[in-house]
């Protein structure tokens, strides 16, 4: 089952519109990476599930509050390298977190092919994932989903998790179909959580409006 979840906060939104702006300098566009990376993941976490427990404070009385057990069975994979400071911002709030990592690169020479790129995965490094855990995928732009179709791929080559979750800053309708289509094929389930849905991909595979190349404008061309 596929889910989509708009991060709709003010001050998230406030962050996209710097990001959008071309004149942002380098430090800049990765440190509202970086806050955006913490926003999802505090959305993410309210997805998650908790249960009531009994605690003692330092005055001897016992009050009940609240454990989120899913805090302990994350998984953050991050598309390298646009993804890296959104990351910074997801272990933020999973800090004990288990990472793994995928280089993947769009063969853009080719062009777009049924509505997508190939993709040719250059390197994937990856913890053990158990059928408890729940895994994050960092990536932020996700322009026609060749991506992080191909990521899931190669994840559901190994032990299946309990959950998926995408946690991206751009995505458009075309992505999210392609993505729906895989997640129908393979009955799993992944919930995107995305800052906005722009609503096109130009002929070199851009998102429009958009931000540019994420990547470059994160760490230099």
């Amino acid at each position: 089952m596929l889910e989509i979840r708009i991060v709709g906060r003010k001050y998230a939104q406030s962050i996209l519109t710097s990001l959008r702006d071309k004149t942002l300098s380098q430090i800049e566009f990765r440190k509202g990476l970086v806050r955006l990376g913490r926003i999802i993941g505090l959305e993410i976490v309210e997805d998650f599930d908790a249960e009531v427990i009994e605690v003692e404070t330092p005055l001897g009385v016992r009050v009940k509050g609240v454990r989120i057990r899913d805090l302990d069975n994350v998984v953050i994979v991050t598309v390298l390298r646009a993804a890296w400071p959104l990351t910074e911002g997801l272990v933020k709030i999973f800090y004990k977190a288990k990472m793994g990592v995928i280089v993947a690169k769009r063969l853009e020479e080719k062009g777009l092919i049924n509505g997508g790129f190939d993709i040719e995965v250059f390197y994937s490094r990856m913890p053990e994932i158990s059928s408890e855990d729940v895994v994050i995928i960092s990536d932020v732009m996700v322009a026609t989903g060749s991506t992080i179709i191909a990521v899931l791929n190669k994840l559901l080559e190994k032990q299946r998790a309990r959950r998926y979750y995408l946690a991206c800053v751009l995505i458009t309708p075309h992505a999210i179909s392609r993505i729906k289509k895989l997640v129908d094929e393979k009955n799993i389930d992944l919930k995107i959580y995305a800052v906005a849905i722009d609503p096109e991909v130009n002929d070199k595979g851009y998102i429009v409006p958009g931000l540019g190349d994420a990547g470059d404008r994160a760490f230099g061309s």
